[in-house]
């Protein structure tokens, strides 16, 4: 089912590869006489779009109601779409350590699989808290390397970290649903 939600998520979907263009291509602007710190601004005004979209699409299927198995579906991947793609954008163009940005995308594709075989066998594994703080500490940092400003390279390691114990924390969760186990 097509609601708000949903159309907010999509809209994740399209601005990724916009903004992961616009990364890779700053001298697109320059040559139509723009200074190079203007892709920056925009680049990170489309990932800060995108980004807001993900709190309020969630907000509102709640709110209203509107939670789906489509909705359930798009999110989370709408979610690592965006964020792969300013990842892969700003590690391509030298911003960010390719090492950090493997472990990222792994992670988000091992849990994607994960949730994928619950989904499969009727569990529900929901996000934890530190699965919410990793989103938001990703996209801060994210937004720091758009920007080049100090300290984007130490918030990008502070998100690996906390992606990783995030991930560990997801396989124990859904460990302990397949186990049947309760709190």
């Amino acid at each position: 089912m097509l609601n708000l939600p949903n159309i907010l998520a999509s809209s994740r979907i399209i601005l990724a590869p916009i903004m992961f263009w616009i990364i890779l291509n700053p001298d697109y602007f320059t040559d139509a006489g723009y200074h190079v710190t203007w892709n920056y601004y925009f680049g990170a005004l489309l990932f800060v779009l995108a980004s807001v979209t993900d709190f309020f699409d969630g907000y509102i299927a709640r709110e209203w109601n509107q939670m789906t198995l489509l909705g359930a579906i798009i999110d989370p991947l709408a979610d690592k779409m965006l964020i792969i793609a300013a990842f892969l954008g700003l590690m391509m163009i030298g911003e960010a350590s390719a090492w950090a940005i493997y472990i990222i995308i792994i992670r988000e594709l091992f849990i994607t699989g994960i949730r994928t075989v619950a989904l499969s066998e009727g569990l529900s594994v929901k996000a934890s808290w530190a699965g919410k703080v990793k989103t938001v500490v990703q996209m801060i940092a994210i937004g720091f390397l758009l920007m080049h400003w100090p300290f984007g390279s130490e918030l990008l390691w502070l998100a690996v970290a906390i992606t990783l114990y995030s991930g560990f924390e997801y396989l124990w969760a859904f460990r302990r649903a397949l186990l049947g186990v309760k709190k």
